[in-house]
C-alpha cells in the first residue's frame, strides 16, 4: 500500500510540473496584446469598406411599474422611428438583460439589440440620428436609457 501510495504522490508530482511548466507557453499563445509581426498582418486580406457599428439595447420594463413592452409595440417602434433613418438594412435580436437602474435596484428585464451598420463616411450625420432614436423610446416607453455601443468594422455585402 505504501509503494501504491508513493506512486500516486509521484505521478500527481510529474502532473503538476509538467502543467507548471507548460501553463506559462498556452497563456502567452491567447494574450491578445501580442502586436502581430508586419508579415502576418499583412498576409490577412483586407475585405470590405470601412463602416460603423452601432449596438443599441433597449430594456422593456418600464421604471413606473407599467406594463413591459410587447414584442409588437417594439417592431411598430422600429417600423416608425428606425427603418426611415436607416432603410438599407439593421438587425434586431431578443435577449434577456440587466443594468443597475438610477436607484442602485439591479433590473432584469427582456431586451431588444439593435444593430446597425452604415459607412464610416455617415458617421456624423448617422450619430444624430441614433441620438434621436434612443430619445424616441426613452420618451415613448418611459426608460431611464437606451445604452450604446460603436464600433468600426470592416463590411463586404
Amino acid at each position: 500500500m505504501t509503494v501504491q501510495l508513493t506512486r500516486t504522490r509521484a505521478a500527481l508530482t510529474v502532473s503538476g510540473l509538467l502543467l507548471a511548466v507548460g501553463a506559462p507557453t498556452a497563456y502567452a499563445n491567447l494574450d491578445d496584446s501580442a502586436t502581430p509581426s508586419p508579415a502576418a498582418a499583412s498576409s490577412a486580406p483586407s475585405r470590405g469598406e470601412p463602416y460603423v457599428e452601432t449596438q443599441l439595447f433597449f430594456g422593456t420594463a418600464r421604471p413606473d411599474g407599467g406594463p413591459a413592452v410587447t414584442g409588437k409595440q417594439f417592431m411598430a417602434f422600429v417600423d416608425k422611428e428606425v427603418t426611415p433613418d436607416f432603410p438599407d438594412g439593421l438587425t434586431v435580436q431578443s435577449g434577456r438583460g440587466q443594468w443597475r437602474d438610477v436607484n442602485g435596484t439591479i433590473e432584469k428585464e427582456r431586451s431588444y439589440e439593435l444593430i446597425l451598420l452604415y459607412p464610416r463616411t455617415q458617421a456624423q450625420s448617422s450619430d444624430r440620428k441614433i441620438e434621436e432614436i434612443r430619445r424616441a423610446y426613452e420618451k415613448a416607453f418611459g426608460q431611464e436609457a437606451v445604452a450604446r455601443v460603436d464600433d468600426e468594422a470592416r463590411v463586404d455585402f
